[in-house]
């Protein structure tokens, strides 16, 4: 009687052992998946964020006064030979195509239109393009006065990685820091438009004379972000 209570105890634990086993496989596979979601896709390469970041420790302020940064904080446009920069938070911005991720119901406030649009003619997609939003000229700081164009590239750098992107959109006149979708979530920044940004620090480079043909060709964006790049580390 002993012996089968012990085989009965015995495959009982065997049978706890095999389920546990067989649901091991999905689980590790949903961390995985999760890891994936979260990992930065970002262009990177040669100049590295590091190189980059080191020219921007100094800010020749150029902007009249501050913008409110998105995250509760102050941010000046700087300076600098061939190209100007700030550093702030990010929010998501969702504007353009309505997508999956980008509607009115991702999005409060979602407006299904950008400042600058494609080849076709069609608003830019959040969801798929790298994107920079740029306050509407001002008294604080003008971008038509300092010579910059939608569809010019930019470096944005946060937690050691690179994304290049394209100004896209105009945002308010009294605050900065906002990129799209595609941007944060190229970053490994949460892409959620309504729970989703960072406070930073992430850093900004437009770069002059950058303008893309195509704005919504992003494999340009990245060939010319570097080339700007590798200029603005020689320049300054």
């Amino acid at each position: 009687m002993k012996n089968i209570k012990k085989l009965n105890l015995a495959a009982a634990a065997l049978a706890v052992f095999a389920a546990l086993f067989i649901a091991a496989p999905a689980s590790a596979m949903t961390l995985v998946h999760h890891a994936a979601q979260v990992r930065p896709l970002a262009d990177d390469g040669s100049p590295s964020a590091a190189e980059l970041l080191a020219k921007t420790a100094q800010c020749n302020q150029v902007s009249n006064g501050t913008y409110s940064d998105k995250n509760g904080g102050q941010a000046a446009i700087c300076g600098a030979n061939g190209a100007y920069f700030w550093t702030s938070g990010m929010a998501v911005d969702c504007d353009g195509q309505r997508t999956s991720q980008c509607n009115e119901n991702t999005d409060c406030c979602f407006y299904n239109d950008t400042s600058f649009h494609q080849s076709d003619r069609q608003p830019l997609n959040a969801a798929q393009l790298p994107y920079v939003v740029i306050p509407l000229p001002s008294s604080v700081w003008s971008y038509q006065d300092a010579g910059i164009h939608g569809g010019d590239v930019l470096a944005v750098i946060y937690n050691g990685h690179v994304e290049y992107a394209v100004f896209g959109d105009e945002g308010p006149s009294d605050s900065i820091g906002e990129a799209s979708y595609a941007t944060a979530q190229s970053l490994g920044i949460d892409p959620d438009p309504k729970t989703g940004g960072t406070a930073g620090p992430v850093t900004y480079i437009v770069f002059k004379n950058s303008q893309l043909s195509t704005i919504e060709d992003h494999n340009s964006a990245v060939s010319q972000g570097h080339t700007f790049a590798t200029q603005f580390i020689s320049n300054n």
